[in-house]
Formats: structure tokens, sequence, C-alpha cells
């Protein structure tokens, strides 16, 4: 009953504060649990995706806590008024040591409700590719195709620049480029790039796979093909573009068909080295 300070006629005393605190800890596991339950119940009714089911629980979880907090003061008769008093002392803190606490936390909160990114969702930042995997009050979880957990901070998806390759759907393009030699046939080309993309099972069906001569360059004729995809994780796109890659090497070498780039500088460099060797008189 040690009184600790008072705020009006409403002493604050050891035992209200622990009962506070213990009351607000059982607040806590408790929104967790409701939350929880209110997510399985909505999945049951309704078809939710895995990232909106992220952002009610989420916010649910907040809002509960919220009201688990009030009601411990309430029990523990600890007056909201009495935060009056630690206020100024808390608005300088705030200001100065916990900028980017809050700033993570109200990106969070503007993460979860206008969801530019979801839990599920193949994303990129800056360098590295990885998967959502929670969307936490502070940061966000993000584990790559290597199997490493990134923490980004949740201000980071709001003031740079953030790739989502999945956000509307799991479809996407994909291109592999290959340089021909200049005497092979445009045509028999054309042809054994779009047999190699249909022989991949993983390749959609449509849109149509197609081909494009890009550039006359120095050593090849450059081409792109073009097609489309399922995407979920990082390596589900290497290993498509893999197997694509094996595809068009193994026709081209059946159809007869150069890939000219490596070989022809490794011919030209030749050429210039005898050329060069020639007009040397001491040699």
């Amino acid at each position: 009953n040690y009184e600790l300070f008072s705020s009006g006629d409403y002493p604050v005393t050891i035992g209200k504060l622990i009962l506070g605190i213990f009351l607000i800890i059982l607040g806590y596991f408790a929104s967790d649990f409701l939350s929880r339950k209110l997510v399985t119940k909505l999945l049951s009714r309704f078809k939710l995706t895995q990232g909106a089911t992220a952002a009610i629980q989420a916010l649910t979880f907040y809002l509960l806590l919220i009201g688990f907090a009030l009601a411990a003061l309430r029990i523990a008769n600890v007056p909201l008024t009495v935060f009056t008093v630690l206020g100024g002392a808390l608005a300088i803190g705030v200001g100065f040591g916990s900028q980017n606490v809050m700033n993570n936390f109200i990106s969070g909160l503007i993460i979860l409700t206008e969801q530019p990114i979801r839990v599920g969702d193949l994303i990129q930042v800056e360098s590295f590719i990885g998967i959502v995997k929670k969307i936490g009050a502070r940061s966000t979880l993000v584990r790559t195709g290597n199997n490493i957990d990134i923490v980004v901070p949740n201000s980071a998806f709001l003031e740079k620049n953030v790739i989502n390759w999945t956000r509307s759907n799991s479809q996407v393009r994909l291109n592999i480029k290959v340089g021909v030699d200049y005497n092979s046939d445009l045509e028999l080309v054309t042809e054994s790039l779009i047999a190699a993309v249909n022989e991949s099972n993983k390749v959609l069906p449509t849109p149509k796979p197609f081909v494009w001569l890009t550039d006359f360059g120095d050593f090849s004729l450059n081409f792109e093909v073009h097609f489309w995809v399922n995407v979920r994780s990082s390596s589900d796109r290497s290993s498509i573009e893999s197997e694509v890659r094996y595809a068009i090497y193994r026709i081209f070498k059946e159809k007869q068909i150069t890939i000219s780039f490596p070989h022809q500088v490794l011919q030209t460099n030749k050429a210039i080295e005898v050329r060069l060797l020639g007009n040397n008189k001491n040699v």
C-alpha cells in the first residue's frame, strides 16, 4: 500500500501499479489469442488472401491491446490523468529518442491499411529479393531464396522504391537474350527459340511467347524471347530461366545455329594477333 504518487484524489500505490502491469501483460496474450481466433473464423467463412488475413489480425491485435490496457488501468483504479504528469517528459523522450520507432510503427500501420506489400508477396528491395513472411509493428521480415531472414524497417517500404512481383497476380513476363551468327537463318532462329520455350511445362500457354530481333551487334544478331510464367519465389524465376537456356542451347546445337558472340570475339582476337605479328618485322 506504499503510495508512489497521487493525481488529485487518486493515490497510486505499488500494489495498483503491479496489478495494472499484470493485467496489461494478460491483455497482451488475450489480444493475440482473440485476434488469431477471429482470423480463423473469417477464413472459414470468407476466401481471404494471406496478406488480408495478416493485416486484419495485426490491426485487431493492436485495437484489443489498447482496449485491454485501458481496462486494466480502470480495474487497477489508476486514473488516466496520472499520465498527464509524465506527458511532458514522455513527449520529449519520443521526440529525441524514439523518432525512428514511432516512424516505423506508423509506417507499419500504413502498410497494413493500404497493403502495398502483403504477407506472401515476392518483393525486391534494393539489391535483394525475397518473400514477405511477417509484417510487424516496427519491422517486416523478408526471407530470401537462400533461406536468409532480413529484417527491414517498415519506413523503408514507404521511403524507397519497392518492386512487388506478385501484388496483383503471380504472372510475370521473363525474357532470355541470345546472340547468333550473322549467317544464321532468322526464321529458323525464331522457331527454335519458341520451341525451346514451349518445352517447359512451367511456361504459360497464354499470352503466347514471342521473339524480338533487338539489335545488330558487332559480332552477333541479338534476339530476345519473351514468355509468361507464374512466379511465387526468386528460385522459381531462376529455375525456369535456367531450364529455357538449357533447351535453347540443345536445340541450337541440333539445328547447327551458332551462338556467335564468344566464338566471334575469340576469332577476331586471333585475327588481330596474327595481323600484329605479321606486321612486326622483329618477330
